[in-house]
């Protein structure tokens, strides 16, 4: 695989994702959810079918107007993949607020600390932007050290903390 010290972004391929990527990013969603495990327990299993029907629902994602859902490819390989979707806070209870949600971004591990999501996260940005959405926020698992010092990088900040307790 590659080296991220010598990956150029120049040489990675940001583009919208299509129906045949879909059971790739399926995959990719699999070591995503995998990789959170190892990290914490108390995170969610995959189904035994979870692959295929995130795979189905990136399908249905990738027409949908409120959705963008982004790869990365190095040299013809998905390396990566972000999904974000515009949300309406609840109007009857809050003002209105559109805002974007970041729903999934996942790297291959042998192309983290390369900036590639970092690209992915902007090229969303600007999606979201060009929607005249102002803001974007996005969950991060409390014991992913390495991802919570990469959203403070470009800028994120803490704003509410998920809590949970074993009954």
């Amino acid at each position: 695989m590659a080296n991220p010290s010598a990956l150029r972004l120049d040489e990675i391929n940001i583009r919208s994702a299509t129906v045949e990527d879909a059971q790739t990013i399926g995959a990719l969603w699999q070591e995503l959810v995998d990789f959170h495990r190892e990290l914490d327990t108390a995170m969610p299993i995959a189904n035994i079918r979870g692959a295929k029907h995130y795979a189905q629902r990136i399908e249905s994602q990738v027409e949908d107007s409120y959705s963008r859902v982004l790869v990365a490819e190095y040299q013809g390989e998905l390396i990566g993949f972000v999904v974000g979707m515009i949300v309406d806070l609840l109007p009857d209870v809050f003002e209105a607020e559109t805002n974007g949600f970041l729903a999934d971004i996942y790297i291959k591990k042998d192309f983290r600390r390369a900036g590639v999501g970092q690209v992915l996260v902007q090229t969303l940005a600007k999606w979201f932007k060009s929607r005249g959405v102002e803001r974007m926020e996005w969950y991060v698992a409390a014991q992913n050290s390495a991802g919570r010092a990469f959203w403070q990088e470009i800028g994120g900040r803490d704003v509410m903390v998920r809590m949970r307790i074993e009954l």
